[in-house]
């Protein structure tokens, strides 16, 4: 049966509280019976060796095979996934195999890399983590801003929540990395915020907390220096980085679970770096933007540890500006993060 919450804002905040607690522990108890899937939910994919890997906020990572992540229709709420305390929140998700290895990047610029095999490994969705932080020389202001896997490109595109834009090559990045290398002054930009690989040849999208962007050729950003990519508001920052052609379609989700894929065809590519944004999507809080293909599968990650999985194909392009549509219900959550699933044909 397909039932919709039904309003609920005339009711005494006890009662309200009481409900939300039933369905916190529905919530939970469907997620510790993996094999079990809700009724809008469909097989996702055999059985594969890519791996999901979910990382917190302090530092908290674990890893389960895709596969066991059923495909739900877009709008679901998703089931829980990494487990953490209650002062902790999971904040990235990145899909690998199980062969590659990740670098994980922090604020401060610096990279270390780990093998994904290395990460604690689950059978079950919802798990606890084991600490990366403890893995590595981190120091007390660090933490990780996000995860690549490794050698997935030519150019790693890092970006600083004022705009400013690196541009390193691959072989940076190679086996003989020294864990904990820095690749960033944070007096220049600020602390690095996003990243992402690109190919060489392509184009820069940046995308800001107000929902504002930029599109640029990567070439004129100067090897490893970098340059201002986006002048930014005082009371914004940069909050995603992907690479894209005048064909791509970038998949862009706020902190309410509403997205929209912005097609680059309707958003003018600007001459040069450093100028101002223009708007992407209507949203009060943009959270995370990846470049998808209509075959792809997305990743959405939630602050309370649900997750969902749904086919990109479920999200309307857009050339202009919209509000979004439904992703993830998320109700009292908010949404941290994004990934995407490129499935084996």
């Amino acid at each position: 049966m397909d039932l919709e919450r039904p309003d609920l804002s005339n009711v005494s905040p006890e009662v309200l509280e009481y409900i939300e607690a039933l369905e916190a522990e529905l919530l939970n108890h469907q997620s510790s019976q993996p094999r079990r899937r809700s009724t809008d939910s469909e097989p996702s994919e055999p059985p594969t060796t890519q791996q999901v890997v979910t990382i917190s906020q302090r530092g908290m990572a674990k890893r389960t095979a895709r596969h066991l992540y059923g495909r739900q229709r877009r709008s679901g709420i998703g089931v829980f996934d990494l487990d953490v305390d209650e002062h902790d929140f999971p904040a990235h998700v990145v899909v690998a195999d199980e062969s590659e290895r990740l670098l994980l990047f922090s604020n401060l610029g610096r990279v270390f890399p780990l093998a994904t095999a290395d990460i604690h490994q689950t059978e079950e969705l919802r798990a606890p983590g084991e600490s990366l932080i403890e893995r590595f020389p981190f120091h007390g202001n660090e933490h990780i801003i996000g995860a690549i896997p490794a050698e997935a490109g030519q150019y790693v595109i890092l970006a600083s929540q004022r705009g400013w834009v690196q541009r390193v090559a691959a072989s940076y990045f190679g086996k003989s990395l020294i864990p904990g290398m820095s690749f960033h002054d944070v007096k220049q930009g600020g602390q690095i915020t996003a990243v992402c690989w690109s190919n060489g040849r392509d184009e820069i999208f940046l995308a800001t907390q107000q929902a504002q962007g930029i599109r640029f050729r990567e070439t004129q950003v100067p090897a490893r220096g970098g340059c201002l990519g986006l002048r930014v508001d005082p009371s914004d920052e940069v909050v995603a980085v992907t690479s894209v052609v005048e064909s791509s379609g970038v998949f862009v989700v706020g902190h309410d679970g509403k997205g929209t894929i912005r097609q680059m065809s309707g958003f003018r590519m600007n001459k040069a770096p450093g100028a101002g944004g223009k708007a992407i999507f209507k949203s009060d809080q943009l959270i995370g933007a990846v470049t998808v293909q209509e075959a792809d599968d997305l990743f959405i990650l939630a602050q309370a540890g649900k997750i969902i999985r749904f086919r990109a194909n479920e999200v309307p392009p857009k050339e202009g500006v919209v509000q979004g549509v439904n992703c993830m219900e998320v109700r009292n959550d908010v949404v941290t993060a994004v990934a995407v699933a490129t499935l084996e044909n």
